[in-house]
């Protein structure tokens, strides 16, 4: 059951090895994996996101933004019709904002130094929900 998966840099933040990691990681497991680039709006990641026919969007944020690009993005997901599609984020993340990230429909939230068959695992039941709901 593999998936396509949409990796993202929303905003300003040029720092994107482990975004680039978890590219090949999910390659690796046999995901179809496309990748955005640093530097990216939330309509360019929307836009690119349903070229794709992305079943799960990740979003790597190591700014601080994540409070502000998150929602931007999900907007601009929703306003391609693409408001079921999973997103989940990766970065630097305090452990305050989570609970609010999860309430505005983050799948899931990983920080630095989490394991990849983690990341992994995460993904693969986001995106088989996602196609259930497909069906």
């Amino acid at each position: 059951m593999a998936g396509k998966i949409l990796i993202a840099k929303p905003g300003l933040d040029g720092h994107d090895r482990g975004a680039r990691m978890v590219v090949r990681s999910l390659r690796d497991a046999g995901f179809e994996v496309d990748y955005t680039g640093i530097r990216r709006t939330p309509e360019e990641i929307a836009v690119h996101a349903e070229e794709f026919g992305a079943e799960l969007v990740g979003l790597s944020i190591l700014s601080g933004a994540h409070m502000e690009l998150v929602p931007r993005v999900m907007d601009a997901l929703a306003n391609r019709g693409m408001d079921t599609v999973p997103v989940a984020l990766g970065g630097i993340i305090p452990e305050h904002d989570r609970a609010a990230l999860l309430e505005m429909g983050v799948v899931a939230i990983f920080g630095p130094g989490a394991r990849t068959e983690d990341i992994r695992a995460a993904i693969e039941a986001a995106i088989a929900a996602y196609q259930r709901g497909q069906a």
